[in-house]
């Protein structure tokens, strides 16, 4: 269980951070980044659960409750030095992405197929979630960049991915439920 004595320590104030077991690290390096991404992801994702909640969808609630929590874990993974062991830490499970597919297909069974792009819109609750998709890749491609410098575990990499899917998922599923109509992608206007 993680303890939080005080809100402020000041010892970031030198433009350092530290990692998992205490060796310190720029706050502009692109493990940080990265760590930092899993964060804004995570609110992003608070922030259409809440809407979720509003609207009471279990269907998404439930799920993005589980993924706000992998974030956290991904994030403390991150936050570990390169080639420190990982043993004692909260891991995402290796077949999380199974889960996560037979998540994806329960939501879009019997939905129409796609013939476009989606815009983002139609409600606040859609935006939201495709807002949060977009930060999910942004989150994706730092990942991939940290992956070519560092060893990161292949079951991450794989959950970000998915996530995104799951994401974009959620919003059509949300957009039949809620009879929105899916703004589509008309080229050049």
């Amino acid at each position: 269980m993680v303890k939080i004595s005080k809100i402020y320590t000041r010892s970031g104030d030198d433009g350092q951070t530290g990692l998992v077991g205490g060796s310190r690290i720029s706050k502009d390096s692109l493990k940080i980044q990265t760590v930092g991404d899993m964060d804004e992801l995570n609110c992003w994702i608070g922030a259409v659960r809440a809407e979720a909640e509003r609207h009471n969808i279990p269907a998404l609630t439930d799920k993005l409750g589980i993924v706000q929590n992998d974030l956290f874990d991904i994030g403390a993974e991150l936050a570990t030095p390169a080639g420190q062991d990982t043993a004692g830490l909260p891991l995402i499970p290796a077949d999380r992405e199974s889960s996560m597919e037979a998540w994806i297909d329960e939501l879009v069974a019997g939905l129409p197929e796609l013939r476009s792009f989606i815009l983002p819109g139609g409600s606040e609750l859609l935006a939201r979630l495709h807002l949060a998709r977009a930060v999910c890749r942004r989150a994706e491609r730092n990942l991939v960049a940290l992956a070519s410098k560092e060893e990161v575990r292949r079951a991450v990499t794989i959950y970000l991915n998915r996530l995104s899917d799951l994401l974009f998922a959620m919003a059509r599923y949300e957009s039949a439920r809620s009879g929105i109509k899916e703004y589509l992608w008309k080229p050049g206007g």
